[in-house]
């Protein structure tokens, strides 16, 4: 079967890409407010203990009600390579008699430079650790609601969360948990049972069947919460001296590849054992080789939903030429069967009242030995956000996984 990357294939080469290019602290400090009380300048940083409602300026109020449809457009929509289902774009296409074009970018850094110079994007695919960038930045074209009646299928908590209270700019797109996952047949071990599952990646016995997550914030995460630090944004030089040394005796003991194709590679059998989000999990099915079936795959993530749960989310551009069907194409993702087939497709759950694990599994959407992947409404009450990091801190994270990624993987 082809390989073709999924959503998410892309996302890790920030750590690079920010180390190569100046443009992620000038933007940092272009979106600033003038001046902090301590003299310099200071960024509104979103959190679930500091929520924030985005004001909405003078010169780029929402749409007006009741506007026709752009008629004859393109729609162009700005995304990660292979997430978004082509039946849900087809089936919008033939509704307004329209076009999409999808134009994509490998992580969010390059994708917001690129909205600064100018571009005429109407959608992007955003997470929520970018919003303060993308809102203070001017990039963002506040939401009409009236034209999102869909968001009723929404769990409730989207409706106001904590990144984007009364969601003004955003709508939730796709969740998932980060774990791990493994092939029974490599891995014997109920690696759930275990008293500290993350501590299985340490095991020499696996050694050269491995794989962390490319992902400088979602790989040093892990490492916290396995030593028993829930502070996964912590700016303690401390943990974070902490976690480097974890990184190298991680190196030592099992040589795990550093990728984000854990969704084929461990259907393939290239690995046993390897820190997942959960759509990969979901995805690996799909790659499986002829004659082996989805039983052999597993997926731990804390059953109490103390684990990383996260969110993507569509966003409307103010520099997008088409906000009136920009609007509409949001609430055709939140449509009920929509958003289903696009689960279908990429693997990543949406935040739907109407799926349930009970549902997914009684449908066979989802092996019951698969469970686990599903992400449950009451994980982002509990569960770890990764979010964004004021720049100082961000670059002292971004050294320890440098340091990490030179050193040995």
């Amino acid at each position: 079967m082809p390989t073709p990357p999924t959503r998410r294939q892309f996302l890790a080469r920030a750590a690079i890409l920010a180390a190569a290019a100046p443009t992620l602290p000038a933007f940092l400090a272009a979106c600033s407010k003038p001046e902090s009380s301590s003299g310099g300048p200071s960024l509104t940083l979103a959190s679930p203990d500091n929520p924030v409602k985005w004001p909405i300026p003078d010169d780029n109020k929402p749409i007006a009600d009741n506007l026709a449809p752009e008629q004859g457009a393109t729609l162009k929509i700005y995304n990660y390579a292979d997430y978004l289902s082509p039946q849900a774009m087809k089936s919008f296409e033939d509704k307004y008699g329209i076009k999409i074009e999808v134009s994509t970018f490998n992580d969010g850094d390059e994708a917001i430079t690129k909205l600064r110079s100018g571009v005429d994007f109407d959608i992007y695919n955003a997470n929520y650790t970018e919003i303060s960038r993308l809102v203070n930045g001017g990039l963002l074209r506040p939401l009409n609601h009236t034209y999102v009646p869909n968001i009723k299928n929404v769990w409730p908590s989207f409706t106001d969360p904590w990144y984007d209270q009364g969601w003004q700019y955003s709508v939730p797109y796709t969740i998932y948990t980060t774990g791990i996952g493994w092939r029974t047949d490599q891995v014997p071990a109920d690696i759930g049972a275990l008293a500290n599952p993350y501590e299985s990646l340490w095991d020499p016995q696996y050694k050269g069947k491995t794989a962390v997550i490319d992902d400088f914030h979602t790989a040093m995460a892990m490492v916290l919460l396995k030593q028993g630090i829930t502070d996964v944004n912590t700016s303690s030089e401390a943990d974070l001296k902490m976690v480097g040394e974890q990184l190298q005796a991680l190196v030592a003991a099992t040589s795990p590849k550093v990728t984000i194709t854990m969704y084929n590679d461990l259907p393939a059998g290239q690995m046993g054992l390897a820190q997942m989000w959960s759509g990969d999990v979901i995805n690996a099915q799909s790659y499986l080789p002829e004659g082996t079936g989805p039983e052999i795959l597993r997926y731990w993530f804390p059953s109490d939903g103390k684990g990383l749960v996260d969110n993507d989310m569509l966003v409307t551009l103010k520099g997008g030429k088409n906000p009136v069907l920009s609007h509409l194409f949001i609430n055709h993702m939140l449509d009920a069967e929509v958003a289903k087939e696009n689960f279908s497709a990429i693997g990543y759950q949406p935040p739907q009242n109407s799926i349930t694990p009970d549902s997914l599994v009684q449908e066979e959407f989802i092996p019951e030995n698969l469970r686990s992947a599903i992400v449950r409404p009451e994980y982002f009450d509990v569960g770890y956000r990764l979010l964004e990091l004021d720049a100082a801190n961000e670059t002292a994270w971004r050294n320890v996984w440098q340091a990490f990624q030179a050193g040995g993987s």
